[in-house]
């Protein structure tokens, strides 16, 4: 399974090897986490696990990419405003062919192009520099409208936290997106229900997220987050480029998710695992997603 540099899409036969190949991309974007993190000294453990189906089922299967040729005019773009996440974005990237992934053996390392946060001078398939969040979506309408412009139906995807909502540029965007019509956007809210500082509805409340996208001309989609199949259905079934409403995906997550101790735990925003605690997280994460109720 590759990136795709067409419109195809998956059909009934490839589903379950579609599944199985997504599944160990997940657990591949987990593990590299953990070890690079080890390498830096530290990293954004939970805010990455939490996006791990969303990022493989984009990179993977959903975008229109060609890593031979990241600046391919027509590719899909792919913003990650949640830019803290990159440390697991980063080896899908090298996977996928745009970079030698021994290159992340020096992971922020002095003269590594790969810092926490990515910089797209210098990441071969990145198409924004993150840093304080809440900017990505404004760039995002900026993409789609530049689409629009030329005449070309590649999509915009935003890849946001639902932390982030609380800044008002995204509301901004969300408006300035609404009022364009622009159906080439496609808007992800990785809704794991932490911030830095503790639950995001203590900090700020962000619900209800649909109906908020909603009033500014969006069309809404709420799915787990985690779930494969509800991913490839949602994408599979967005609207054509040149739809007139921009697409919000609310994707409810579990902050720390395929790791017990880090799931919806304030202690693992950022992190370090040594030791037994490394070999154990690795072996936790190798046995896949468990079954999760989940108490506040």
């Amino acid at each position: 399974m590759t990136a795709l540099d067409s419109d195809a899409r998956i059909d009934t036969s490839q589903r379950d090897a579609t599944i199985a190949h997504l599944t160990d991309r997940a657990k591949f974007v987990r593990r590299e986490t953990v070890r690079l993190s080890a390498i830096a000294g530290a990293g954004h453990y939970s805010a990455t696990f939490s996006c791990a189906e969303i990022l493989v089922t984009l990179c993977y299967h959903q975008m229109r990419i060609r890593p031979s040729e990241p600046r391919w005019a027509d590719r899909d773009r792919f913003v990650m405003s949640k830019g803290h996440a990159a440390i697991g974005w980063y080896p899908i990237l090298g996977d996928l062919g745009y970079f030698d992934p021994a290159l992340l053996d020096d992971f922020t390392r002095l003269g590594s192009p790969f810092g926490d946060h990515p910089d797209f001078r210098k990441v071969p398939g990145a198409d924004f520099s993150s840093g304080s969040l809440g900017h990505g979506l404004s760039v995002c309408v900026g993409m789609a409208l530049s689409a629009r412009i030329q005449g070309r139906d590649f999509r915009t995807y935003c890849l946001l936290g639902d932390g982030e909502l609380a800044e008002g540029q995204v509301w901004e965007a969300a408006m300035a997106a609404g009022h364009f019509g622009l159906g080439n956007l496609v808007a992800i809210v990785d809704r794991n229900r932490l911030c830095i500082d503790g639950f995001t509805d203590d900090v700020m409340t962000v619900e209800p997220i649909e109906d908020r996208f909603r009033a500014f001309g969006w069309e809404t989609h709420r799915i787990d987050g985690h779930d494969l199949g509800a991913l490839l259905d949602t994408f599979q079934a967005l609207p054509s480029a040149d739809h007139r409403r921009p697409q919000m995906i609310v994707a409810d997550t579990i902050k720390g998710r395929g790791v017990r101790m880090m799931e919806l735990s304030l202690d693992w925003h950022v992190g370090n695992l040594a030791g037994a605690d490394y070999d154990e997280v690795m072996e936790e994460i190798e046995r896949g997603l468990q079954p999760l109720e989940v108490e506040r």
